[in-house]
């Protein structure tokens, strides 16, 4: 790739452009990294991290590519709404602790960046499109630009880590915001927006959203409660 070729007036901008949407659309993923790494040795936590920016800005080129297309097809959102709350939940309800000392470093810090991946390939449904619309088909252009961005997205969900060790209820926070995002994506698949029309859907966005926080939150506190219940 030439990056000297790239970074010509007419594309500087465009190259800013993808990076500045990129960072925008990721302040989601810096959460779910931060989340799924929470329970990692102080020494793993960098490394999940960086793997799971890694995994995150790939899927993300990956979904660029490939993916557009597919957003049409009915039932695709609700069944990564679906999933995406699954996570959510499983988030909220891990203590992060690792109480089984029997499962190895290496096993959590993997299971920490699968996390991750299944997360990112969810929440870039939503995402692709305004990156693909940026880029304009510039293939080189969208690489560099996404490459550029995996620092800034680690460096977020560095911050973000800070904070939940500091602010313990900020993780159901980030479990609630993945459960907002899980209701979006599930209002506007296709499926439902050809039945109830665009006007509803616009309407209902917000309510089917917040709905999809509170599933999030209802059941986390729930199956936390009933663990405790079972540990005494």
């Amino acid at each position: 790739m030439d990056i000297a070729a790239l970074l010509t007036w007419q594309n500087t901008l465009a190259v800013l452009e993808v990076i500045w949407v990129n960072i925008v659309l990721s302040g989601d993923n810096a959460v779910v990294i931060a989340l799924a790494c929470r329970g990692l040795p102080a020494h793993q936590r960098r490394v999940g991290m960086a793997l799971g920016a890694g995994v995150a800005i790939v899927l993300r080129l990956i979904f660029t590519l490939l993916v557009v297309q597919l957003l049409a097809m009915p039932f695709l959102k609700i069944g990564g709404a679906l999933l995406l709350v699954w996570i959510a939940v499983k988030l909220l309800t891990e203590d992060g602790e690792g109480d089984d000392d029997k499962i190895a470093a290496s096993d959590r810090l993997w299971h920490a960046v699968r996390t991750v991946a299944i997360a990112d390939m969810v929440m870039s449904l939503d995402n692709v499109l305004a990156i693909a619309a940026v880029a304009k088909g510039n293939l080189p252009m969208l690489v560099f630009g996404l490459a550029v961005s995996i620092p800034l997205i680690v460096a977020g969900a560095t911050l973000v880590m800070a904070l939940l060790s500091r602010f313990p209820i900020l993780i159901w926070a980030g479990a609630g915001l993945l459960g907002w995002v899980a209701g979006e994506m599930f209002i506007t698949d296709p499926w439902l927006t050809n039945r109830l029309g665009e006007d509803f859907i616009h309407h209902a966005e917000y309510g089917v959203a917040a709905l999809g926080a509170l599933i999030v939150l209802g059941t986390g506190y729930l199956l936390r409660r009933k663990q405790k219940t079972d540990a005494s």
